[in-house]
C-alpha cells in the first residue's frame, strides 16, 4: 500500500473516531496524526519481538545488537537462526527459552506453518492462528505485529495491559476491563473499523508528558 494512501485511511479513521467517540476527540486534537505505518520487515519483526520480551527497550536493543552481530549484522534468515549455535545466541543475553522460541519460529516459517509470504493478505483470524502456534507468540504478539507490522487499522488489543489502564482512566472505570468490558466499550463507541487506531489514541492518553 502506497504511504499517501495509508495516511488518507489514517485521516479517515481519526475523522469518524472524533466524530464517534467524545473522550478520544480531544485526543486526536492533541496526539494526531496516528503513528502507526505498515512496513515489510515482517520477519525480522517476529524475531526481534521473541528477544524483547519482558525487557526494557534499552535491554532488548543492546541484545538484539548482539545477535546480529552474530549475524554479520543481518537479521538471519530462518535456515541461519536454526542452526545458529545455541551457546553464541546465549552469549548475546538470549535466554535459552527465547533461543528455542526463535528457532520454533524458523521452523514454523521452513516448512510453511507460518505463510511468511502471505503474511499481509491473511485473514485475520487465520493469521492470528498461526501465528499463536509458534512458540513465544501469544495473541498479544500477535495484535501487536499485526497493528504496527502489517498496519491493520481493526484490530483490538484485548490482553494489553496499557489499553486496559487508558480505558479505566479514558472511560472512569473503578478496574481494568476485562476482553468483554473493552469490546462493550468500542463497540458502543463504535470504534469499527478502526480498532487499532482508537486503541493508538487509547495509548497515548497514558503519555504523562
Amino acid at each position: 500500500m502506497m504511504a499517501m494512501e495509508f495516511k488518507r485511511r489514517i485521516a479517515a479513521a481519526e475523522k469518524h473516531l472524533a466524530a464517534a467517540d467524545a473522550r478520544l476527540k480531544p485526543l486526536i486534537q492533541k496526539y494526531s496524526p496516528c503513528s502507526i505505518a505498515p512496513h515489510d520487515g515482517h520477519y525480522g519483526e517476529l524475531v526481534g519481538s521473541i528477544v524483547s520480551q519482558q525487557l526494557s527497550t534499552k535491554a532488548a536493543a543492546t541484545i538484539w545488537k548482539r545477535v546480529l552481530e552474530v549475524f554479520n549484522g543481518q537479521v538471519p534468515v530462518p535456515r541461519q537462526l536454526l542452526q545458529a549455535d545455541t551457546e553464541k545466541l546465549r552469549a548475546c543475553g538470549v535466554s535459552y527459552q527465547k533461543i528455542g522460541y526463535m528457532k520454533d519460529l524458523a521452523a514454523h516459517i521452513l516448512d510453511g506453518r507460518l505463510d511468511m509470504a502471505h503474511v499481509a493478505s491473511l485473514p485475520n483470524d487465520e493469521l492470528i492462528e498461526q501465528l499463536v502456534a509458534v512458540k513465544g507468540i501469544g495473541e498479544w504478539s500477535a495484535h501487536m505485529f499485526m497493528i504496527f507490522s502489517l498496519g491493520r487499522l481493526d484490530i483490538l488489543p484485548v490482553g494489553d495491559l496499557g489499553i486496559k489502564k487508558g480505558m479505566m482512566k479514558l472511560y472512569g472505570l473503578s478496574g481494568l476491563p476485562d476482553r468483554q468490558a473493552i469490546e462493550r466499550i468500542a463497540g458502543h463507541n463504535n470504534w469499527r473499523p478502526y480498532h487499532s487506531v482508537a486503541s493508538w489514541y487509547v495509548w497515548k492518553s497514558l503519555d504523562n508528558a
